[in-house]
């Protein structure tokens, strides 16, 4: 539900931003539909990049464990 939602949200900004277009045939205004939007916009997909960046994260905190230091404890032990 959440992905749904992210992706309804970019195409709309996405579609904000490149605006109606003229029809070749017809003359008339109108919106991009979504394959014209991934046509002009070349960036890869929000959920995609979430879901890489959060994974990266959870790397991350897994590689640290809990061997991390935290400052506030760096900042206690100069003070004594």
């Amino acid at each position: 539900m959440r992905e749904r939602r992210l992706s309804v949200f970019e195409h709309r900004v996405v579609r904000r931003i490149f605006g109606p277009k003229t029809d070749e045939v017809t003359g008339e205004w109108r919106n991009l539909h979504n394959e014209a939007l991934n046509d002009l916009y070349f960036s890869p997909n929000i959920v995609r990049v979430i879901k890489t960046k959060k994974m990266s994260w959870t790397r991350h905190v897994a590689r640290v464990g809990d061997t991390r230091v935290w400052w506030g404890n760096l900042r206690e032990r100069n003070q004594l």
